[in-house]
């Protein structure tokens, strides 16, 4: 999971948080998957809401729909949830043909 771009986008009144990954494909079309995220002490669940779904010929594009999807999952949390832009990591970087 180290390779992931999450970007806390609100915490819960649990400690529980909402997080947000972007990717960029080898085609250059931009993604984001939108994650509910529990960190206990020896380990940290993630629960995907919308992955890759959410795809866009631009970052910020992609971001904003992410956003509009995950406010309409939690309308109350306008006030509290991060607004675009996120974080962006292009994936790793390899010379393979995948």
């Amino acid at each position: 999971m180290s390779r992931l771009n999450l970007e806390p986008l609100m915490t819960f009144s649990d400690g529980s948080y909402l997080a947000i990954s972007t990717e960029c494909s080898k085609e250059g079309d931009f993604s984001c998957s939108v994650y509910t995220v529990v960190e206990t002490d020896d380990r940290t669940d993630f629960r995907n809401i919308a992955s890759h779904l959410l795809s866009s010929s631009t970052c910020l594009t992609a971001q904003e729909q992410a956003y509009s999807y995950t406010l309409r999952l939690y309308p109350n949390a306008g006030e509290a949830m991060k607004k675009p832009p996120y974080l962006i990591w292009h994936g790793p970087r390899s010379s393979s043909n995948q």
